[in-house]
């Protein structure tokens, strides 16, 4: 007997065909004799819909309201296939994330797991039940409910999959795995049959929607392997793991592209020790995630500071620069996109950076990062999707 954990995306639980057949999917699993725990996100569009209710009336919603109200996206989920598991006699009981034990830091819409309490699962399983847990959210010191931040719940199998030892923790989307670009929009993409902690965890920070960035830094740290699967087409899925066996050589992994993105850049910011930090610290403050980080050659005294971060977060990092007083002199870039390209095999040859950049010859590139398995290119937000098409030409025809 196995203890398996196995992860929904809202896609695959948006109506009631697709609840039964994951619930369908899950019984199976249990009636082969292994433990399961499934996590679920909220049903298709459920989380944009009640984003879009709290703008009906207010446009400046406290983050503890928003968390209070955008859970109600997963319970709505868990008792739906806790009822349909049931209806195919196949016994389950739901559970909150609370109820499931997580326990959280106080950072509402994008908390951090603290600790996890496994007593109750551990329990709902011993009486050979299925418990259905709901994704994204847990419970602070103030018993206020929180949520993890979007994609939440692929954080939330992997951290009861780590919490239970689970022999196996599969993520289901409503693509077959992992491709070297996303199949929908870029052709002849190749299905991974396995792929690196560290690959994956860049792949899915730069953009790629498979999953959560948060989630594979938590599978690579007590090393809980992965397996990304459809729900809808049962075919072999993408193994993601610590030490992979790369047979054909493939020197990149794949090509990612993220919109969510804004520059912002300091103009005329004193060349003295400790500016850096003083600017960083402001953001930090405010738990605004910097990304590429460009500084000018100082001249007469002063340099320029560009970095990126999240769209969503550019007012706040505007604010708090010009607030301090010191950094007025800022402005803003949100029409822009980041296109990169991640494999382990760069390390140790040449000419992979000739070829991007080849691709975007035709583009204007506005920032560069590299690290020893991928490199980043800050470019036109218009010119994202082509120039994704044109990188993996280049690399992979």
């Amino acid at each position: 007997m196995a203890l398996i954990v196995q992860k929904f995306g809202g896609s695959s639980v948006k109506d009631r065909n697709r609840i039964f057949n994951v619930a369908r999917i899950v019984a199976n699993t249990h009636k082969a004799g292994n433990d399961v725990v499934v996590v679920v996100s909220a049903q298709g569009d459920t989380t944009d819909d009640l984003i879009a209710k709290a703008a009906e009336i207010t446009h400046n919603p406290s983050a503890r309201e928003m968390d209070m109200l955008l859970a109600a996206g997963e319970e709505i989920s868990i008792a739906l296939l806790a009822m349909a598991l049931n209806e195919l006699g196949c016994h389950a009981t739901s559970l909150t994330g609370w109820q499931a034990g997580f326990r959280t830091d106080r950072a509402y819409t994008k908390a951090r797991i603290t600790r996890m309490e496994t007593e109750r699962i551990s329990s709902e399983l011993e009486r050979n039940r299925v418990v259905v847990v709901a994704g994204f959210q847990g419970l602070n010191k103030l018993d206020d409910i929180t949520t993890l931040g979007r994609g939440g719940s692929d954080t939330s199998a992997v951290a009861i999959a780590a919490a239970l030892h689970a022999d196996r923790c599969q993520i289901y989307t409503d693509v077959e795995g992992v491709y070297t670009a996303d199949p929908r929009k870029v052709r002849n993409t190749r299905k991974l049959e396995e792929i690196t902690f560290d690959e994956m965890l860049e792949l899915a920070s730069l953009g790629a929607q498979v999953l959560n960035n948060r989630s594979v830094e938590l599978a690579k740290k007590y090393n809980v392997e992965l397996e990304v699967l459809s729900s809808l087409n049962p075919v072999p899925g993408t193994v993601v793991k610590e030490v992979t066996k790369d047979m054909e050589g493939m020197l990149i992994k794949g090509v990612a592209k993220d919109t969510d993105v804004a520059v912002i850049t300091i103009l005329n910011v004193p060349d003295e020790p400790g500016t850096s930090f003083k600017i960083f610290g402001l953001l930090a403050q405010k738990n605004i995630n910097v990304d590429i980080i460009l500084q000018s050659t100082g001249r007469d005294g002063k340099k320029d500071i560009s970095f990126t971060c999240a769209e969503g977060e550019a007012e706040t990092a505007m604010r708090v620069l010009k607030e301090s007083g010191k950094f007025k002199d800022a402005t803003c870039d949100e029409t822009c996109a980041k296109v990169s390209i991640v494999g382990a095999g760069m390390q140790s040859h040449s000419g992979v950076a000739s070829k991007m950049f080849e691709a975007l010859s035709n583009n204007n590139i506005k920032m560069i990062s590299t690290s020893e398995i991928k490199i980043s290119c800050i470019i036109d937000r218009d010119d994202a999707d082509k120039a994704v098409s044109a990188i993996h030409d280049m690399l992979f025809d």
